[in-house]
Order: C-alpha cells, then sequence, then structure tokens
C-alpha cells in the first residue's frame, strides 16, 4: 500500500502467517526509518455475538463453537458452563465435571502439539533468517522426520480424546446445559491407557526442547518483543493451577496482586473492554487501571505466572526449573510463551492419566439442574488463555445478550506491544526490508498463538506483498511471495 501520512512511509504486512486467522501488521516510519507506529489490525468481522441472539439457550454449546475449528472444544465448555447456571446446574455430578475435564485436557494437548510443532517450530528449528521454502512444516518433516511424527502423534492423541467424550473431533456435542451426555467406556479407557506413556515420554522431550532452545537462545530472545506488563488466569482455591475451573487473579509485572479470587460471574466489575477504529477486535483493561495502564497478558506465560503451584508432579518440577533458570516470577519474557506452553502440555498428559484411572468416567449419573437464573457467565483457560462467555436468556429461552471475550482478545495489546518493540529494535534505521526482518515480527505475534478470527489455522505460504514508501511516497522497495 502506497500511502502519504505527513511524511511518513508505510510498510504493511498482510496477512500475518502460521496463526489462526487473517490479520496484518502496519508500520509508520520517519525519513530516518525510524519506526514511529506500529500495529496488528485484525481484519475480520466474525459477529457472532449478535446472530446467536433469538436462539434457544440448550443450542448455545453446538453453536458457538462455530466460532473456531481449531479450539472448538473451549468455546463448547466455556458456554455449557454459563448454560449449566441457566438451568441450575452448575453443580455437576462427579462423572460429569471428570468427563469435561478430560475432554478439555485433550483440548490443551493437542492444540498446543498444533501449534509448537506445525506453526511455531520452524521458526525455531531453522532460525529467523532461514529461506522460508525451508521454514516450514514440509521442511520439519524432511529435517526432523521424527520430531515431526512426535507432534502428529501428540495431537491425535488429544483428538482422539476429544473424540471419545464430545462425539466428534471437531464440533462435538459432549457438553450439555447440566452435565454431558456420554461417558467414557471401559474400551475407550484402555485404548488410550495403553498409548499413554509413549505420549508422556513425548511430552516430557517437548519441554526439553524448548527449554534447551531457551537457554542456548537466550541473549538473543530474553528482550525480543519482551516487556514488563501484569498477568491474569484463572486459579484453584489454594492457588494451583486450574484450566477449567476457578476464581480470577492478577498481578502487576512486579508480581503484585491486582485481583484475587475474583469470582468470574462478578468480571464486569473489574475488566472493560475499548473500541479502536483500525481493528475489529477489542482492547480489554482492568477498570482500576484505565485502558493505559490496565492491560494485560494471558495464556500460558501467565498461567505459570499467577499460579502458586501446579497439582502434578511433572509439570511442577518443569516450571520450578522454568523459574531457576529464568529468574523469579513474574517472567515478562515473551518468547518464554513456548516454554510454558510445552509445560502445560505435560500438565494436561499427566491430567488425562490420572482421569483415565478413576472410575467415576464410566458413572451413569450425568445430568443435573435446579432453580433457573436469566443471565450467567462461563469461564475457562482455553489454550490461549482466559476465555470469557456471557449470557442473558428470556423467558422464552431465548438468547437475548452475547458477550465474548476470547483468550487472544485479551492479548491484543500484548501482541501490539511486542510489534512495537521488535519493529522498533530490528527495523527502525534499516535502508532496507529482509524476509528475516518481517519474519521477526511475525515471531512474536506467534508466540502468543493468537487466534485472530477464532477461526481456523492459515497454514502455508499465504500471498505478502510489502512495499517501503519514502516520505513522498515513492515506492522505493517492494518484495512479494505468494
Amino acid at each position: 500500500m502506497v500511502e502519504k501520512t505527513k511524511g511518513l512511509k508505510r510498510v504493511v504486512i498482510e496477512p500475518v502467517t502460521r496463526v489462526e486467522g487473517h490479520g496484518k501488521v502496519s508500520l509508520l516510519l520517519d525519513e530516518q526509518h525510524r519506526v514511529v507506529q506500529a500495529r496488528l489490525h485484525i481484519v475480520e468481522f466474525r459477529g457472532f455475538e449478535r446472530f446467536i441472539q433469538g436462539r434457544p439457550f440448550w443450542e448455545i454449546p453446538v453453536t458457538v463453537q462455530r466460532l473456531c475449528g481449531i479450539c472448538p472444544v473451549s468455546h463448547h465448555l466455556a458456554a455449557a458452563k454459563a448454560m449449566d447456571r441457566i438451568v441450575g446446574g452448575e453443580k455437576l455430578t462427579p462423572t460429569a465435571e471428570k468427563v469435561r475435564r478430560l475432554m478439555h485436557y485433550g483440548q490443551i494437548l493437542q492444540s498446543h502439539a498444533l501449534h509448537f510443532f506445525h506453526l511455531s517450530a520452524p521458526d525455531l528449528l531453522f532460525g529467523f533468517d532461514a529461506d522460508p521454502a525451508e521454514r516450514n512444516i514440509i521442511g520439519i518433516i524432511k529435517k526432523y522426520p521424527d520430531l515431526a511424527v512426535q507432534g502428529v502423534l501428540l495431537r491425535k492423541y488429544g483428538q482422539e480424546i476429544i473424540k471419545a467424550t464430545a462425539g466428534k473431533k471437531i464440533h462435538g456435542t459432549g457438553a450439555i446445559p447440566g452435565g454431558v451426555n456420554k461417558n467414557l467406556s471401559i474400551a475407550e479407557r484402555d485404548g488410550f491407557l495403553k498409548e499413554f506413556d509413549q505420549i508422556f515420554t513425548w511430552a516430557k522431550a517437548s519441554v526439553k526442547l524448548t527449554a534447551d532452545y531457551t537457554m542456548e537462545h537466550l541473549a538473543e530472545l530474553a528482550n525480543f518483543g519482551a516487556f514488563p506488563s501484569s498477568h491474569m488466569s484463572l486459579i484453584r482455591k489454594d492457588g494451583a493451577m486450574d484450566l477449567y475451573h476457578g476464581d480470577l487473579r492478577c498481578i502487576d509485572s512486579t508480581g503484585k496482586t491486582i485481583i484475587d479470587h475474583v469470582d468470574y460471574q462478578d468480571y464486569l466489575q473489574h475488566i472493560l473492554e475499548e473500541v479502536k477504529d483500525w481493528t475489529y477486535m477489542k482492547f480489554p483493561f482492568l477498570k482500576a487501571l484505565g485502558p493505559e495502564k490496565g492491560w494485560y497478558r494471558v495464556g500460558p506465560l501467565a498461567r505459570i505466572n499467577t499460579c502458586d503451584f501446579i497439582d502434578t508432579p511433572e509439570a511442577e518440577a518443569a516450571r520450578k526449573a522454568f523459574f531457576a533458570a529464568l529468574g523469579a516470577r513474574p517472567c515478562n519474557m515473551t518468547m518464554a510463551y513456548h516454554w510454558a506452553r510445552m509445560i502445560e502440555l505435560v500438565h494436561a498428559v499427566e491430567k488425562i492419566g490420572e482421569l483415565l484411572h478413576d472410575r467415576d468416567l464410566q458413572g451413569t449419573d450425568l445430568v443435573t439442574s435446579g432453580p433457573r437464573r436469566g443471565e450467567a457467565v462461563g469461564l475457562l483457560e482455553a489454550p490461549r488463555g482466559t476465555l470469557f462467555h456471557h449470557f442473558r436468556v428470556d423467558e422464552n429461552d431465548r438468547v437475548t445478550m452475547c458477550n465474548l471475550i476470547v483468550s487472544t482478545t485479551h492479548n491484543n495489546e500484548a501482541m501490539n506491544s511486542a510489534v512495537r518493540s521488535v519493529a522498533a529494535e530490528y527495523i527502525s534505521g534499516k535502508p532496507h526490508i529482509t524476509e528475516g526482518l518481517l519474519n521477526r515480527i511475525e515471531v512474536a505475534i506467534r508466540a502468543y498463538d493468537p487466534c485472530l478470527s477464532c477461526a481456523t489455522h492459515a497454514l502455508g505460504r499465504m500471498p505478502l506483498v510489502v512495499q517501503l514508501i519514502d516520505h513522498e511516497g515513492n515506492v522505493i522497495e517492494e518484495k512479494a511471495r505468494s
């Protein structure tokens, strides 16, 4: 795009690749090639909050998950948790809660494996400046075939867990208001147990891979897209990490508590959303701090920063090793998201192992109910971070209001900060565009595993044209790939 803006030149990266959904990055440079503005724009409008209005509430857990083909389970369960309260069935039976948790840990496993091995690993294994013809999943399959197989089979295991609990690998129907519609059979359980030891071994190896990479490249990664920020997640009553249920906790960049053990039904007392005219994605912030200082990060890094401990031994040992290597909690290093993500992958596998040995999964008491409500909020920790589903339902059982704050929305300002930081360091003052320089901006965005439209992964080499414009609006350099 060629555009004069008060003597500034504009560089556009469109679309951002190897992420879910579609977005673009725009940079404004002055006459000395210094970055004066950097923004991540979300260019899709989804509209789910509007078009599910008028639908009967029992359809919502199935309908709203159509937001995404990668993390539908997260939306399915967050909506189901809200509808549990609508029907007065939030106190699930032991079988229903454990089947849902198993479904959720399967989702965490498959999503984390997909993001790391397919979308982020090419940058880490080949280098940010590597030829993009090699720096992709096909390149990994050719050069690291064993690692590629591990990534595929880790994800497959999670997908099969989802199929067994939700009925389908994608867009299942397992969670219903007040419970679930099936349990886990003995045959299904035994099939998963047969493969478990190998899956656990590969999961632990994934943590070692990310830990070794981070420490080997620490000099470059420590400040890459990094900045101090607040962090938010759900935590259990005792302060443990809990990816399915809990209270809200937010800490600042030094570890000081901002909010703690807040019932997420009351989230509107603490969180607001700001709208800006250059993107379709909103900017959440803490009311107490305001939009300028109240933004925060969510997701794997935020979760290990906010929790006091992880209640599975291998993941807890990895969490302790993480902070021993990188410093005291909280860690504000953006590229540490990958290491934290693999710690969570191990935690999910450990939780799956615990649940597979729990006889409640074969129970037959699946649904509960109680006094009706007209409004409810459902929250859980999706792979990318805290996911909010808020609904109102009228006396005719129709949804009248829906507010969704998806995980990537919480990270909106953080991703923009990462883009600004990397652009300022690697592009400011550089007279020429290189693919490696542009890729660094995308690397910083990919660290958050964003679901830009909460739709589908964009794999492969998407069309990209970037022009460098001088202060008079002349095209002085252009790079294109298709």
